[in-house]
């Protein structure tokens, strides 16, 4: 089975990819971390945000015209998020459920008849 499409990026980060290069130009000795700040402070301070806003939009359309055809495929939006918080696939998942059930001995069984 094909794997869930991945979320589409936001206008912020479709932006600061677009510009991390210039970004580093003016700030060449400059961390990651101070990177991300500094491209945080021209993104607040840029005025059109829609050429960005544009292509996010375009993106989550795109990423819910995949998750639709992921689900028709038999692909499960909830059990792949399930199977991921659990830190396993459906063969992890199905082992714990195994492993939670108690054995029933054949004294409970006589019991219960």
């Amino acid at each position: 089975m094909a794997e869930k499409p991945k979320r589409p990026l936001s206008a912020y980060m479709i932006w600061l990819n677009e510009t991390r290069e210039s970004i580093k130009k003016e700030h060449p000795n400059s961390k990651v971390t101070e990177i991300a700040k500094y491209g945080g402070e021209k993104w607040r301070a840029l005025t059109d945000k829609s050429e960005w806003e544009k292509k996010a939009a375009e993106a989550k359309e795109n990423y819910e015209k995949e998750l639709r055809k992921f689900e028709a495929n038999g692909g499960s939006v909830t059990e792949t998020k399930k199977a991921s918080k659990r830190g396993g696939g459906k063969a992890a998942a199905a082992s714990k459920s195994k492993a939670k059930k108690k054995p029933v001995s054949s004294e409970e069984e006589e019991e219960s008849e």
